[in-house]
Formats: C-alpha cells, structure tokens, sequence
C-alpha cells in the first residue's frame, strides 16, 4: 500500500518487515482518509448511464463562489452586503443539500473549499451524515478542490501547491476517497499558465476544464474541433509526468442563452400545463435541440457539457433543480419519436470519463493560454501589475509562512506553546491561501476587499510571530523579546533606530548558506558590527535617501541606515551583534557629480554623465558588455472614448490610447554614494519617480530599487507606468517569462503558436505575466531581470525589456469590479506610493541560469530578521542550522511542515530546467536520513504533488496525442529506500515519520 516507508530498526526477517509495514501503513493512511469495507458509489463509478448512438448532453450544476471580489470573503459566506451584490453561500449549501435529498438523480459540484469548511463546521452530526452521504453515492461531487480557484498568472507556484494542499487534505479527512476530486476546474482565471497545469497532472486530476481564452484562439479550436486536447505542460519532465487533457467549455461557466433557472436570472420557467395559454415545453425543447446540436459541430464526440449555474447561485436551488428535472424528462420524451439527443444530471468527471472512453486521439499543446482577450482591444494583461503593492505583501507573506513552517518543525512542540504564548501557523496558511483567489493577487477585487485580503495576511503573520519567537527562544536559549520590524523597506525600525545597543537574529529559510544584505535605519554615524564568532563585520552609514523620508510619512525618524553583509547557514540562523560607536551629525551628504562608474569584483556599471543615467553594463569574470539604457515611462490608460473601440484600462485590462510612451524625464537628478559595502547611484527622474541603482560588495546581481507615486492623475489621465531597458543585444523580437516561478516560456512579439494571430493593441497584446523573472538573449550575452513580485511586461522593440511597475486609473473597465483603480488610503491619501526591485544579471545564455535560478529563489524566500534590545545573555547559541550539510544547488527545500505530532511533510525540488545549465540540470541524490540536524527520520512515504494520495496509488487517465505515440509511465529507482533522486523540475513530496533528537 505505502510506497518505501522503512524503520530505522534492524529488521530481522521478512515477516516482521511485513508486520512493521502494515502497522505503519494503518498509522499514515489516516491523514489520507481510510478506505471503507462498504465501499461508496462515488466518483466514476457513480456516473449515469449514457446511450450510445445519441448526442449525450451533460448538465453539471454547479455555482461560481468568488472567495472575495465584490464583497469581502466573510461577506461573501454570511450574504451581508447585498447592496454590493446578492450573494450569500452560507444559504446556497444549505439549499443545495436540501434539494439534493428530493432526487436521488440529481448532482452538484462544489469548488471552494475555504467556503465549504466554513459552512461544515457549523452543521450538525446528523446534517454532516447527510453531507457525506450524498458524497458517497456521487450526488454531491467536489472539484478542483483547493482552499480557492487560484489566479494562474500572478501566483507563484509554492503558495498555489500550499493552498491547494490545505483544501484537499481537508476533504480527504472529512471525506476519505470520496472526497478526492478527480478534475481540476478553473472556470474563471483569466489566462491560463503551463505550470499550472503541470502541477495539476502531478497532483494526480485526470483532466482540467477552464471557461475562458482569447476569442481568436476559441474561434480557431471552434472551426478544428480542437476545444478539447492533451497539455503538454513541461520540456522537463518525461511525459506524461506533466501531461493533463484540457477542456474548453462552451459558455465559459454560464448556462446556454435561455436557460438560467436562478433567482437571479430573468429566463422563463417551463410551464408545462397543457391547460394554460402560456404552455411552453414545444418552445423550451425546441430551443434546447437547436443549441445542443449546434455545440456538437465544434466538439468532437458524441458527448457534450453545459454548466447549469454561474456567479454565486443556487441560493434558491429549488428553482434550478425544478426546471432541470423537467428539461431533461421533456427533452428525453421526444425519443420515442427519433429525437437522437439524451439528457443527463452530470459532473466534469462523469463528461471526462467519456472522452476517455472515446479512445480517440487529441491535438498537443506545449505552451500557454496568455495573454487572453475577449475581444480586438481588450486584452485583459493589465491586472498582471494591478495592486503591485498587495502583490509585494502577499509574496513577503509567503516568504514569511515558509520561515513559520520550517521553526514549527525545528523548534517542536515549545514552538506552539512556550513563553511568547501559543503559536499558530494555521490561521497565516488560511490566509496566504485565501490570497491565491483569482480575485486577490491579482488585483481586480473592489479596494475594500483588497485591504481585508491584506489585514487577513497581517493578522496570520502576528499568530506567526509568536509561533517564530517559540521557535528561537528554545532553539538559542534566549527568551528575551523578540523585535520584528516589517518596514525595513521604507527605513522604519523603532528598536535600531533608538537602541545603542541591540542583536540581529537573521534566519534562513533556503537550504543553502546565503549572503544577503541587511539596511538598519538608525541615528548614529558609526557602530561595530560583530558576528556569531565576534568577528567584525564591515559596516557603514549612509544617509537615508530623500524618497524614503517622504514614502513613510513621519512613521520612523531616522536619517542613516547601518549597511553590512550577512552570512546565514543553511535552513537555519546566525546572530549579529550591533552597537552604536559615535552619534552626531549624519554622515557628509553623497557626492552631487554626475556619476560615471559603479562596480565591485564582478559587475561595472557605467552612467552617461549628461543624462545620469546607466550606459552599459559589464561582467568583468566573462568580459562581456553591453549597451544598457534604463529610464521610466508611463502609456496613457485609454477613457474610453476612443473611436475605434469605448474599451477603457481598468483593473484587469491594459489599453494604452497611444503605442508610443511617454518619457517622465530624459535625464535624472544623481548623487553618488561609494563604500566598501555598496555603491550606489541614486537617481530622481520626477517628484513621484525616483531610483537608486545599487551594487554590493559580493553580489553578482545590480539593483535597481525603484520607487513610483503618487502618480499624477492632476491632468484627468489615467497612468501605467512602466521602466524599460534597452540593450544592444540582438534578440530577433524574441524574449522569454517564466511560468508560475518555474519553467520559463519564449515568446515572440506578435506571434502565438497555435493560431495565426490578428494583432490589434501592439502593446497590450504583447504583454505577459512575468511572476519571478524575464529575459532577452542572443548567442552571446543574455541579460536576466528578477523581480520581487508578479508583474507584467514585454519586448516591444528588438533589444527591449519592459516591465510595467505601477498602475492609476480613473475608469471602470465593464468587466464587474464596478470601480477604478485608483488606490489612496490614509497613509497615501494622494495617492499609492510602490517600492520594490529588480536584479539584472549578464551571463552567456549557455551559464544564465546559474545565476538567475538561485538569485529568483533567494527573491521569494528571503531571510527573516528578528531583533532583541541590549547584551545578549551568557551561553546564548548564536548559530544554528537545522540540516546536517547544505544541499546541493540544484535542490530546493520547497516544503518543511508539520503534518501531525510525529510526522512532518517534505518536499524536494528540482530548480533547474533539462537543457538550461551543463552543471546543475542533472539528476541529484539526496539522503532523507541524512537530512536535518534535530530530526531523527524513522519512517517516509511519498505522496502526490498535493499530499493527498500515496504516490504508489495513483492511477490516472491516458491519453493519446494526436501526433505521436501514446507516452508510457517511466518509473525510475532510487539508489536506496532513504536516497531519493531528482530529476530536472521534478518535485517530490514525503511523509516523514520523526522524532526531534
């Protein structure tokens, strides 16, 4: 049953390893949900009958529950707000339920299970009996299954697999294999990313359904009959590792035109007494024949799906249930008189397992459905930077989970209850998941519901913190207070600022050692820095810049940041120590002339000293240079009153009026700061846009920390602000964007690879979500740009790199939030003020990702900082870390999680892509017992990607490309039961069972 769990005890003979193996297996097999001697009716097994020879039409009624948009999630659940939308989910379970009880034929799929957890909690034993009988028998049928519908082109793929985990663990617990869903279901994301399908075939769903794409691709697949076809979803990983049947339904997620039965639909019900003049069944099963034969032109089987529900309904199911049961009784009638069209109560796995069982061959798919517009000038690729400030929050925030995650487990029980309290990493992974929700990073939910989503987060991280200040107190012995300081970005920190006195705790969440840089904002002009051996650490003061007295409005009063290098072990933390030498005066105030070159032992930077800004960039250990010019735009959002189209930009689209951006200043305003720590230029182009280009002493990466807002909306004109690079390599109007934080995807300006595309926003049309990095290339020089959170951009000009940082507009864009946006809050009454950065790194393409794969994964995870005021106690330990030995580069600890008392969840990775390093794109082997430095590892299983199946057991669809042969399952052996190897994107998820040492 169980994959490879083996005691650490000497075995002695063969029947006491099957002993051991069936005890443990009863132990582990809980979290999954245990298999029933009366086993239930449920998933495939539970579909109805279809005939064959007809056109078979399943109806799947479902409801679209939105975990925030319009309203706030609690809003939503409770329907309080109604005035903003008539949406209560509390009351459509309920009536659900009920009316599923009344007929044994009829069938519901539910999504959201952050909803659905909600409501089960509040229902009794004897309703939850009900609930999971209908589970049993199929009637009730979960889909998708996650916390929420994530968004696929604004999340990164660590937090996506995180709350998916959180929501199928909850229905497997609750509702053992029946609970299990079978099909992924993304009916409303707007765009959908390869990585998300490549993680959904790892999850172990048999196929994907999704409502939206760009309308010349659907009129394309329409005309071919190719709506339905087999993902290809990684280069990487062997097929069919990352292969997932994908459907495209045929209304997006709505009913057909005519038959939407809900409350809150206006379609007539089916009256069917003869005696009355309104009669109407002839009319209503003629109109029904019509469509269903007219959706079976651009299918491919004899089976066809339509989506009988939409945003938020069966709050009244009678109404729906009523007229569905008399569709389906009077359009089955007409069999008796030749009708060859057959009705049915159905879910998305019943319609897929008929596809299946079609045994055709389906058209492949290797690249992405972004970007994706509903019509010439609509191209919804603005909300890929919408809210860039809630993006930044919610990727710290996922930083801060992981570094949660790992000290629960290093720290053991005292880490959930010791002297800060009891801690809880439960209430941040709630709502780091609920921040998924494609109405949430992505930035297209009303303000309000934005600022609930970030108090959500804000509120995880304090039950997080004491959880963290557990964790180190018992791993240090130091159980002092613990000081966290959430605004280092903008130089506020009251402990450095007053102490003279104070340690640095930094902790590393990354299983490799890091050096990372740390800015203190204090008072003093000069300090001593030592480390955990009381080595001094060079440090230096500089003055605070003047953007950063003005973004954090009069919320800290230091004018000097304390700069030095850190050097943190693997998994693990070390402790700095700081005090204050000489105050006074600030330091002298940074040289005013025009800048001219920057660099340390790696990179050169050079800045034209007419126009202070960078000029070429150089990598002095490969002797590479290029041209490099890197300034600040804004395209002007489009009101909708253009002529050619009324489309204006909004939350979710991009539509600049004008192909040609405007420049906010063709030359910067520059001083020069110089120190054996950093070198930095800083820059400012406008009272709203300012820079500071920055390169440390040991980086191999140039900073670019860029600071945007308020920006001006004084002339009525909507903004979108981007900065744009551009180089003298060659790129041949190709660039390249990763997918979720993985696999990274060419593109080609005016180009898509599945049809031949009409190109009408040359701008917008261009635009692609890029979640960790971008780059542009030739054979030569390949220039990588990391970012710090999702954002959009693209490569206009041959050579260019433009990457879209900030947004304010003063239209609505027709597509449901109802507002502009236009974010102003108390802080920023005038407007939203965004800090954030990019690295850029030169490298020749063959070596490229050597540098950008750990630079990208030192951006999502990055060190936590803690503080404590004065001397630190005797016998304090200084340093820790909680593996035996640093992994090797390739390998990424994604995931260190407590799953119950005695066992925790692991998942490895492999970063790198097949072909894209000669060094680290090779198989790796790593030892699990060999592991952690506190853990003793008694036990492992592996899992699905999701952790809600034994990999063992895992049984999915196969499928058959249209061109080629049909892909075979690979297994490949590891060396030993404890040696696990890693293949190139390959991600592997254990159960450890252990003991703290």
């Amino acid at each position: 049953m169980i994959f490879g769990w083996i005691s650490n005890m000497a075995v002695r003979s063969q029947q006491l390893a099957t002993a051991l193996l069936f005890i443990l297996s009863v132990v582990l097999s809980f979290p999954l949900g245990e298999k029933k001697t009366d086993a239930p009716t449920c998933g495939y097994e539970s579909c109805h009958a279809t005939k064959p020879g007809m056109l078979n039409v399943h109806l799947v009624p479902h409801t679209h529950d939105d975990v925030g948009w319009l309203k706030t999630v609690d809003q939503y659940f409770y329907g309080d707000r109604n005035d903003i939308q008539h949406a209560g989910v509390q009351y459509i379970l309920d009536s659900v339920v009920d009316q599923l009880l009344k007929n044994p034929d009829r069938r519901f799929i539910y999504v959201e299970t952050a909803f659905f957890y909600r409501w089960w909690k509040s229902q009794s034993s004897s309703m939850q009996q009900t609930v999971k009988q209908l589970v049993n028998e199929g009637r009730l049928e979960f889909v998708n299954g996650g916390w929420c519908m994530s968004d696929e082109a604004a999340t990164h793929y660590s937090a996506v697999i995180d709350q998916m985990t959180i929501g199928l663990r909850f229905l497997n617990e609750t509702f053992g294999a029946c609970g299990r869903p079978r099909v992924a279901w993304h009916i409303d994301p707007f765009g959908h990313a390869r990585e998300h399908a490549s993680m959904f075939a790892q999850m172990g769903f048999d196929g994907f359904f999704f409502g939206r794409l760009d309308y010349q691709d659907r009129a394309r697949r329409m005309r071919d009959k190719e709506q339905e076809l087999l993902w290809r979803a990684s280069d990487s990983l062997t097929p069919p590792m990352a292969d997932l049947f994908t459907g495209i339904l045929p209304n997006g997620y709505s009913p057909p035109e005519g038959f939407c039965w809900d409350q809150l639909c206006s379609d007539p019900p089916i009256r069917d007494d003869p005696d009355l003049e309104d009669y109407n069944v002839d009319d209503v099963v003629g109109r029904f024949l019509v469509i269903a034969n007219s959706q079976s032109t651009v299918y491919k089987t004899n089976h066809i799906i339509m989506t009988m529900g939409s945003d938020f309904q069966y709050e009244n199911a009678n109404l729906w249930y009523k007229n569905l049961d008399k569709l389906i009784h009077y359009v089955n009638a007409r069999q008796a008189n030749g009708s060859k069209v057959n009705v049915l109560y159905s879910t998305p796995s019943c319609y897929l397992q008929e596809l299946h069982r079609a045994n055709l061959t389906w058209p492949l798919k290797t690249d992405d459905f972004f970007p994706y517009a509903d019509d010439a000038h609509d191209f919804w690729t603005g909300y890929f930077t919408s809210r860039p400030a809630l993006k930044r929050y919610e990727r710290i925030s996922n930083s801060n989970l992981q570094t949660c995650n790992q000290l629960e487990v290093l720290g053991g029980l005292t880490s959930r209850k010791g002297p800060f309290g009891e801690g809880d990493s439960q209430t941040m992974k709630k709502a780091m998941a609920v921040a998924q929700h494609h109405d949430a990073v992505s930035g297209t939910e009303k303000q309000h519901v934005a600022n609930d989503y970030a108090r959500k987060l804000a509120n995880g991280w304090q039950h997080c913190q004491v959880l963290v200040s557990n964790s180190l107190a018992a791993l240090s012995g130091l159980s002092a207070e613990r000081i966290y300081c959430d605004n280092l970005n903008v130089s506020v920190c009251h402990l450095t600022e007053s102490s003279k006195k104070f340690s640095v705790n930094v902790y590393n969440p990354l299983a490799r050692p890091v050096t990372w840089p740390v800015r203190l904002p204090v008072n003093g002009t000069a300090y001593s820095v030592s480390d955990a051996s009381g080595k001094a650490v060079d440090c230096q003061v500089v003055h605070v810049s003047q953007a950063t007295h003005e973004v954090r409005r009069q919320r800290g009063f230091a004018v000097n940041e304390l700069v030095f290098q850190v050097q943190a072990p693997p998994l693990g933390y070390t402790t700095y120590t700081v005090a204050l030498i000489q105050d006074g005066p600030p330091p002298a105030p940074a040289q005013q002339r025009a800048p001219t070159v920057i660099q340390n032992k790696f990179l050169q930077v050079t800045f034209d000293p007419e126009t202070g800004l960078i000029s070429s960039l150089n990598n002095l250990e490969t002797k590479q240079s290029i041209k490099l010019t890197q300034n600040f735009y804004w395209y002007n959002a489009s009101d909708g009153n253009n002529v050619e189209s009324r489309q204006p930009s909004g939350a979710y689209i991009f539509r600049p009026n004008s192909s040609t951006p405007v420049i906010i200043s063709q030359t910067a305003k520059t001083e020069i700061i110089k120190t054996s720590v950093v070198q930095e230029v800083r820059q400012w182009f406008a009272p709203w846009v300012s820079q500071v280009v920055r390169l440390y002493a040991d980086s191999r990466a140039l900073e670019l920390e860029w600071t945007v807002g308020p920006v001006p909306i004084d002339d009525s004109v909507g903004k979108e602000v981007i900065t744009r690079l551009d180089t003298s390599i060659k790129t041949a109007e190709y660039f390249y964007t990763d997918s979720n934080g993985r696999e990274v995807l060419q593109r080609k300006k005016d180009f898509r690879p599945t049809w031949n595309l009409k190109q009408s926003e040359p701008i917008a049309g261009n635009y692609y979500p890029i979640n960790s990095r971008a780059y542009i290339k030739d054979d030569v020089d390949q220039l990588t740009v990391v970012t710090d959170r999702s954002q959009g951009g693209g490569s206009i000009q041959n050579g260019s790199l433009e990457i879209m940082l900030h947004r304010r507009l003063l239209h609505d864009d027709f597509r449901g939030v109802g507002e502009p946006l236009n974010e102003i809050s108390g802080i920023f009454p005038d407007g939203l003020v965004v800090r954030g950065r990019l690295l850029l790194t030169l490298d020749p393409p063959q070596t490229a990702a050597d540098t950008h794969r750990p630079l990208a994964e030192g951006m999502v995870l990055q060190p936590l900082l803690t503080f404590t005021d004065g001397d630190l106690k005797p016998n304090t330990q200084l340093e820790f870390s909680g593996l035996l030995a640093a992994l090797p580069p390739a390998v990424h600890l994604l995931t260190l999680s407590q799953w119950d008392e005695d066992s925790v969840l692991l998942r490895l990775e492999h970063q790198y892509q097949s072909s894209e390093s000669k060094v680290s794109s090779q198989p790796v082997t790593v030892n699990l017992q060999k592991l952690f430095s506190t853990l003793e590892v008694l036990g492992v299983a592996e899992l699905n990607l999701s952790a809600n199946q034994w990999k063992d057991e895992v049984k999915r669809f196969d499928w058959t490309p249209e061109k080629g042969e049909k892909p075979l399952l690979k297994t490949f052996e590891d060396p030993s039961t404890w040696e696990v190897t890693l293949r190139p994107m390959e991600i592997r998820t254990f159960l450890l069972k252990v003991n703290l040492r």
